[in-house]
């Protein structure tokens, strides 16, 4: 009996473990990452991390955030519910560089015939982001979707502006980093909690 309940108790302190280090913050090249954010009054949970790494420099830290956790493109993209996709800058950077990284990704991700239809609501979004000239070392960019409302563009919990109604410029903008053509394959694998790809962070 005694080296049975040793061995439930070792269970137990395993399942246990596994489980605060699930509800612990998540470090990333010393940017701290919540388990769980509220958006649009509701709980997520942080699905996966990755860095972008452009040529020989670190941009940015990245989480996502979904109502439950899953592992490819396809099953964001159906997920119902609000999403939040946070930036956290490792370096300054200027904020025409991001505007123009966006419209790349947008465009590498999403099938020509669609684009028209996205044009008024991504300008939207790039004019948020050119308003800030500079984003700085530290900063924290959320881009969040309410599905009520539209997605939300907020620097260091300031909203910027008002929200983008259309909700597919928000999934244009998720196929950007976990599409088929991503900003970076690392850390598209780590967006979406796999293990880490092999294949070379691209230059640009």
């Amino acid at each position: 009996m005694t080296r049975r309940r040793l061995l439930l108790a070792l269970l137990y302190g395993t399942v246990a473990g596994a489980a605060r280090a699930q509800e612990a913050p998540r470090q990333v090249e010393g940017q701290s990452f919540a388990p769980r954010v509220q958006v649009a009054g509701e709980s997520l949970l942080l699905n996966g991390t990755g860095v972008r790494a452009v040529a020989w420099f670190k941009a940015y830290a990245a989480g996502l955030y979904l109502a439950q956790r899953v592992n490819t493109a396809a099953q964001v993209l159906a997920l119902a519910g609000p999403k939040r996709l946070q930036l956290r800058m490792l370096r300054e950077l200027p904020a025409v560089e991001f505007v123009k990284a966006l419209k790349k990704g947008i465009e590498r991700n999403t099938a020509p015939a669609e684009l028209p239809a996205l044009v008024s609501g991504v300008q939207q979004l790039a004019d948020q982001i050119a308003a800030l000239d500079t984003v700085r070392t530290g900063d924290v960019v959320d881009l969040d979707l309410d599905p009520a409302l539209g997605m939300f563009f907020s620097l260091n919990g300031k909203p910027r502006g008002k929200p983008v109604a259309d909700a597919a410029v928000f999934a244009a903008l998720l196929r950007a980093f976990i599409g088929d053509h991503p900003y970076d394959e690392r850390l598209k694998a780590g967006l979406l909690a796999r293990p880490e790809s092999r294949t070379p962070a691209p230059a640009g």
